[in-house]
């Protein structure tokens, strides 16, 4: 090998090279959407209060189920059981059990969330969080975009090759500089939760009507760097 062919981390007058970014920005609509529920008891007595939070707990699982295949993921996250001391006064003195559980819903049927939405707001001691809508991280729409900024970045290179006269040689080097997606600093609706009446008795006998609630689009965003050699330009 020569001392002309000897492989350089730079361009030389005889291989230039030209460096481009491609990126990507697309809008899909969600795939998922994801509310977080949680259910509550409070009471003077700890066995009554636990057993509440049981009895409720139970009967929001058994809802959420009912909508089989809409729902993606039914988790249960944080479960506690608070002994809410006295503010004044001397000792432990307890003046109330607190405990709530919450769960983690997934779901895929956006017309069964707010059906199951509006049910969950039926019921005693229930608060609802979201929806958080999202993109699976396996969606095509990565891809999609993925491959949009890979041929901007040929374009882009090509047209400044165009622009010196000359045209792409090989490519070199390709780099993923990321790939993200954009989302709404708040959720689709109600970020501050919804609170939900405490007397499950006053529930009405024919249910709530279902929340209407909009999909947010999802924006992803890709970005791609290449390296590319050009045939030396005659520039003038």
């Amino acid at each position: 090998m020569t001392e002309d062919e000897t492989p350089r981390p730079y361009g030389t007058p005889r291989t230039p090279r030209i460096t481009v970014r491609g990126e990507a920005h697309i809008e899909a609509d969600p795939e998922t959407a994801r509310i977080f529920v949680t259910v509550s008891a409070r009471g003077t007595d700890r066995r009554a209060a636990l057993d509440d939070l049981t009895r409720r707990n139970t009967q929001a699982i058994e809802l959420i189920k009912t909508y089989g295949e809409a729902i993606e993921t039914l988790e249960t996250g944080t479960l506690s059981i608070t002994p809410q001391l006295t503010r004044h006064g001397r000792g432990e003195r307890v003046r109330a059990y607190h405990g709530s559980v919450q769960l983690n819903v997934t779901l895929t049927d956006f017309t069964a969330l707010g059906e199951l939405t509006s049910r969950l707001a039926d019921r005693e001691l229930t608060r609802v969080e979201g929806p958080w809508w999202a993109l699976r991280p396996g969606s095509p729409v990565h891809g999609r975009a993925r491959r949009q900024a890979v041929r901007e970045a040929v374009q882009r290179a090509r047209e400044y090759a165009e622009a010196l006269d000359t045209e792409l040689g090989a490519l070199l080097e390709l780099a993923d500089t990321g790939t993200s997606i954009g989302r709404p600093a708040r959720p689709g609706f109600a970020s501050r939760g919804v609170a939900y009446s405490e007397a499950g008795a006053t529930e009405l006998a024919a249910g709530p009507e279902p929340i209407d609630l909009e999909p947010v689009r999802q924006t992803v965003h890709a970005q791609v760097e290449a390296l590319f050699t050009i045939a030396p330009p005659a520039l003038r």
